[in-house]
């Protein structure tokens, strides 16, 4: 019997253990995920109450500093009244400066002066006429003159020759003057009005819609379905030609940011509902590799054959984030973006995730000291002081604990799953730490769908990149884009471009023609 007893107790002691093994784990998995929740629940909170901008807490912006650096009187320690006991008087001299104006008129501008005189040019003293002994400028004001829209009719006259029309043995000769082509034929609409609708939508950011109200104002009667068409025609007809020899041109770069965001088409090809996202891809150059080019590129997906048609003569490296469709394609190595790593461990928000955070600081503070250094100097300067800050921030990585579902697990995660992407700038001074320029790029895109939210057909929605990739790519390379469109929509039709292909070069938005006739004033 006791045998039998000993036996019992040893299985109900085991049986003990194993409840007790089994409620030991729960506990910590339900503490990890306290920890993943509450880690949630302050990122939430800093999302919705705490600063939007990922500046680090005491770090300044570029350009500028903390307003007590340089002044030697807050570097002191605090003196008490018991450690100064005699009677100190302080001189302050105050630098008079006077105060900038943060408005001003551009050098050039026309000038209308209005003179102001006394009523009375008689003495009341002797009642002679009065001398004039000076003037003084009160103030300079700015006056808007509203735009006005002209009826401009375009004649052609005819003339012949009576002398010869009056001998039967001579042929009668007539020539007839000819008016230029315009942009669109039968159309009211000519070069000025079509520049504008185009930079009032993609520079403005102003839909059609609301443009027609200021139209009709102005005299011109319309509607937006008219100024949908006319965008889609210039786009096609003029603008693809230089759209398409950027694309060209672009593919033979070594070097290229890419990024996509999510838009809205309509009418949609691949049987869709119109609730389902379409995409804009924005590509990028780098200065360093000649005139800025910034392309836009619609499609109904974000799908790597996408990405793969439209980079199919590209070779080289790829500055991008952690899409997978950016992984795989032929001839190309990639570059990940450090900004994505130090948001990934921002939205931690842990004191563990400090550390992840500061180690992206340290790097982005020497990429503002390298900023103005050749590539090949770039490239020594971070090989001796930014690849030991990135090594040892991969080991620390390596080495900590984060597991889980947690925040911190999804950033430490995402770190070494793109390890040899985010090393990938310590080997080529021409390659940026983050892909910040495509994000900045794209975000025109974004603030344009906030304003006229949906593409009604794909025509449209291609129009709309060709006229933003020209319009980007102008603004970057310091050109007016109302002045060039104007140019382009008066000068091209005119112009045997198909035949003559080579012609389309001279209308580059960085090329020497434009940037004689429409550089930005400055």
């Amino acid at each position: 019997m006791n045998g039998v007893s000993n036996d019992s107790n040893e299985k109900l002691i085991q049986l003990l253990e194993e409840q007790l093994s089994q409620s030991n784990k729960r506990n910590e998995e339900l503490l990890k995920q306290i920890e993943s929740l509450s880690q949630q629940v302050r990122y939430l909170t800093k999302l919705l109450y705490g600063s939007k901008s990922e500046k680090s807490k005491y770090q300044a912006p570029d350009g500028q500093c903390s307003l007590f650096d340089d002044d030697p009187f807050f570097n002191e320690p605090e003196h008490t009244e018991e450690q100064s006991t005699d009677t100190v008087t302080y001189t302050v001299v105050r630098k008079l400066h006077k105060k900038k104006r943060n408005d001003s008129f551009l050098d050039g501008l026309e000038i209308e002066e209005i003179h102001h005189h006394p009523e009375n040019l008689q003495c009341e003293c002797c009642q002679n006429e009065m001398t004039e002994i000076g003037s003084n400028i009160v103030r300079e004001e700015a006056k808007f003159i509203p735009a006005t829209v002209k009826r401009v009719r375009h004649i052609e006259h005819a003339y012949e020759c009576r002398n010869c029309k009056n001998d039967l043995s001579k042929n009668s000769q007539i020539k007839r003057g000819k008016a230029p082509q315009s942009a669109i034929q039968r159309s009211i609409a000519g070069p000025t009005v079509l520049a504008k609708i185009v930079y009032d939508k993609f520079v403005q950011y102003l839909p059609l819609y609301r443009q027609v109200k200021e139209w009709n104002r102005y005299g011109l009667l319309t509607n937006d379905k008219n100024l949908s068409n006319w965008v889609i025609r210039i786009a096609e007809d003029w603008l693809l030609p230089i759209y398409e020899r950027m694309k060209e041109m672009l593919m033979k770069k070594s070097i290229l940011h890419i990024d996509e965001t999510y838009a809205q088409i309509l009418n949609r090809s691949d049987g869709k509902s119109a609730q389902s996202n379409a995409y804009n891809w924005v590509f990028r150059s780098v200065a360093c590799q000649g005139p800025i080019i910034v392309m836009f590129h619609s499609a109904l997906s974000r799908s790597r054959e996408i990405l793969k048609d439209f980079v199919e003569n590209f070779k080289g490296t790829i500055i991008c984030d952690g899409y997978s469709a950016y992984a795989g394609l032929p001839n190309v190595t990639f570059a990940n973006c450090w900004a994505h790593v130090r948001r990934k461990w921002l939205k931690a928000n842990s004191k563990n995730a400090e550390k992840g955070v500061e180690y992206c600081n340290q790097l982005y503070e020497l990429e503002r000291k390298f900023k103005k250094l050749s590539p090949s100097k770039r490239r020594k300067a971070r090989k001796k002081y930014s690849k030991p800050i990135v090594e040892e921030f991969i080991q620390w990585v390596n080495e900590s604990p984060f597991y889980g579902k947690s925040a911190l697990a999804e950033a430490a995660n995402y770190t070494l799953k793109h390890v040899v992407g985010l090393k990938a700038f310590l080997d080529d001074g021409r390659i940026a730490i983050d892909n910040n320029p495509a994000e900045n790029a794209i975000r025109p895109n974004v603030l344009g769908r906030k304003n006229w939210l949906f593409s009604v057909s794909e025509l449209g929605a291609e129009a709309n990149a060709i006229c933003l990739s020209l319009a980007e790519t102008a603004k970057v390379n310091g050109i007016d884009f109302y002045q060039y469109l104007v140019k382009v929509l008066t000068e091209l039709p005119n112009l045997p471009i198909h035949q003559q292909p080579e012609i389309i070069d001279r209308y580059l938005p960085w090329s020497k023609n434009i940037r004689e006739a429409c550089a930005v004033a400055k």
